[in-house]
């Protein structure tokens, strides 16, 4: 479901409790202090088992692992395959997931398979990926190193060879399972066949990080999969269809909104597809202003004319309360002078109906033959962030201002293509037709065709007076300081690609140590618990090069405590907040550095092209996974919180200021939004 109930007591909670001086902060009471612990609601609390049986899955899990972590076994090509099982079980030991002591066999089981697998490899044959039938296999993720399962459906007969034809693949987003963790969701995989039968194509379901809606490393993870199964099958990447129910439905709907492009056709069931109607939000109860900018991040009302580009239907049961998501994007289709196609199963509360499930996929099965165009002559991109900046031979390269509507419609009609623009200062098209031998036109300005060999070249905006001029530039490479697709912000941003935890070793005052340690450990559970995974965390002073290389640094501390800070900001292209031990200056406004803390997201001074992360993890927490609408960023580009308010389920502290940065990174002026 995409909302659920949850149980009021869970045994899973944060344990970092710390004393603290009693000057910690100004004011302050003589008695000790510390931060309450923070319950984790999703995976709830499991229930007691037989000690001496876990015990001995705990002796068999580290023998398997000390096995799987040989250098044999860690060269094989197919190790993730292995990976993902084992930490499965260490994941269900470690965090308690065992909701009936039935589950120590599941656990048992899932163990089994792995330890098979690794005998297999070490005879140097992989069975498993020549199985049809029911298969879980795992790949190891970019974002934390982790090892993330997935389930297919691999119709018996269907030739898997390199050169058998290529098939289509179906993408199937599960619905929502707070104690679908993965060993269960494996447990699932290996035994029960999904909704979706087509005899002649793969059905493969992405894990998506468990229960986070498919957003944030979720998305990543059903991008990832597609191309693992591209990888290790014959499929035909323009009949690739994405279809999903319940959260996998809200999935659905906004995956397929944001990367249109990649999908030969669309069905989203049931969900959610926005924020703010969802959760019955009225204006006097709205977050503040740049949360509600941010709900721009996902809500797939504010995409919907990518979809007009692809084959999209629909379904939703009659009386299912959760048809509110179709009938929200029917209205959004209806406002562009659109129809959304939309299957209603008759009397079905949040289930399909047989037959209309029959037409649904014979719908899809039509789109998937005739397959995904790779360049249509029509082509919307419609964005709020450079996240998401491209559709088909069409890419924003930069917005005017940011999480405001901005759009390229682009049409090629004969040896002309006619582009209509709103809100983009910079973009490229890339058709697969030779630029130099058309005429551009762009919001109503002809424009001389670049020469045939400048395929590469940009469109400027050069007139910002009129806002109609444009021109082309050649080769373009633009060294400034902005925001660009990849690296636009916000702080949540940094947790879809690679990145690594840094922690400070200098001294700190009792005060900022408490909150820094409270913060760091707060991390690395709700990514344990709710992404998934154990995220890389090393020492300041253990940071290499190759790290500020290849990722997204988060670093915790001050300048003072923390060395990757120090340098960032004392470099020339340091970030436009002033930070000393006494003080933090933002603009015209000052806090008082013993009881503030800045979080931001800033271009890494050290290593330009990734980010620098300051004192932040994902900045929704454990009071927001009641509903995985909720599960968005809560935070701009940049906050100062006061430490003198706990850490709790929905903030790192009161946020005392926050703001998005501009389009160059720099501050934005006093109450400018």
């Amino acid at each position: 479901m995409a909302a659920n109930q949850y149980q009021t007591a869970c045994v899973l909670t944060l344990t970092c409790m710390f004393l603290v001086a009693p000057t910690c902060f100004h004011g302050e009471s003589a008695r000790a202090q510390s931060i309450a612990t923070i319950a984790v609601r999703i995976p709830p609390a499991g229930v007691q088992v037989d000690a001496a049986e876990l015990k001995r899955l705990q002796s068999r899990l580290d023998a398997a692992k000390k096995d799987f972590h040989t250098k044999p076994m860690q060269a094989d090509p197919l190790a993730a395959d292995i990976g993902a099982l084992l930490k499965a079980v260490d994941l269900a030991i470690v965090n308690g997931e065992f909701y009936s002591p039935k589950d120590l066999k599941k656990a048992t089981s899932v163990l089994e398979e792995a330890e098979r697998r690794m005998d297999h490899c070490k005879q140097g044959d992989h069975p498993w990926a020549k199985q049809h039938g029911l298969v879980v296999r795992g790949y190891r993720s970019a974002i934390d190193n982790s090892y993330q399962p997935y389930g297919i459906e691999i119709p018996a007969g269907l030739k898997l060879n390199k050169s058998a034809p290529k098939v289509p693949l179906y993408v199937w987003l599960h619905g929502r399972g707070d104690k679908t963790t993965d060993l269960h969701f494996i447990d699932q995989r290996r035994n029960r066949a999904g909704r979706v039968k087509t005899p002649a194509a793969i059905v493969v379901h992405p894990f998506g990080r468990h229960c986070m809606g498919f957003k944030s490393a979720g998305e990543i993870d059903v991008l990832d999969v597609v191309e693992e199964m591209k990888r290790h099958y014959p499929i035909d990447a323009d009949r690739v269809v994405l279809m999903g129910f319940s959260m996998g439905g809200a999935g659905a709907w906004h995956i397929g909104a944001h990367y249109a492009d990649q999908w030969a056709a669309v069905s989203p069931g049931a969900g959610f597809a926005e924020t703010a109607r969802y959760t019955r939000l009225t204006p006097d109860k709205f977050p503040p202003w740049y949360e509600q900018k941010l709900w721009g991040a996902y809500d797939a009302t504010l995409y919907v004319r990518n979809l007009f580009n692809i084959p999209v239907t629909a379904y939703s049961g009659e009386v299912d309360k959760q048809i509110q998501a179709a009938r929200v994007m029917e209205e959004a289709y209806r406002s562009q002078g659109r129809v959304l196609p939309h299957l209603i199963g008759p009397g079905m509360d949040h289930k399909y109906h047989p037959d209309t499930l029959k037409e649904l996929v014979r719908r899809m099965q039509v789109a998937a033959k005739k397959g995904r165009p790779t360049s249509p002559s029509r082509v919307m991109l419609q964005t709020r962030t450079l996240r998401y900046a491209r559709q088909y031979w069409v890419e924003a390269l930069r917005l005017t201002s940011h999480w405001n509507d901005s759009r390229i419609d682009a049409t090629i009609e004969n040896d002309e293509i006619v582009v209509n623009t709103d809100n983009v200062e910079a973009f490229r098209l890339t058709p697969d037709r030779k630029l130099g031998a058309m005429t551009i036109v762009v919001d109503g300005s002809r424009l001389t065709a670049p020469s045939a060999d400048a395929e590469n070249a940009t469109l400027v905006r050069s007139d910002r007076k009129s806002g109609r001029k444009w021109k082309w530039i050649a080769d373009w490479n633009d060294k400034r300081r902005a925001k660009r697709p990849g690296q636009q912000g916000p702080i949540d941003d940094a947790f879809l690609g690679p990145f690594l935890i840094v922690r400070p070793t200098r001294a700190q005052p009792a005060a900022v140590k408490r909150w820094v340690k409270f913060e760091i450990d707060h991390l690395l559970t709700r990514w344990r618990t709710l992404y998934r995974g154990r995220p890389i965390i090393k020492d300041d002073v253990d940071v290499t090069e190759h790290d500020l290389a290849t990722r997204h640094i988060v670093a915790f501390g001050t300048p003072a405590s923390n060395r990757l800070l120090a340098e960032a900001f004392r470099h020339n292209d340091r970030p436009p907040i002033g930070w000393t031990e006494k003080q933090i200056t933002v603009g015209d406004k000052s806090f008082d550095a013993a009881t503030h803390m800045p979080l931001m997201i800033y271009p890494n001074p050290l290593s330009p092209k990734h980010y620098l992360i300051v004192n932040s993890g994902p900045t929704h927490r454990e009071g927001h996974d009641r509903t995985n609408s909720l599960q968005n960023p809560k935070l701009p580009d940049w906050a100062v919180i006061d430490m003198r308010q706990n850490p709790s389920d929905t903030a790192a502290g009161r946020v005392a200021a926050a703001n998005f940065f501009d389009e160059n990174w720099r501050l934005k002026p006093a109450n400018a939004r």
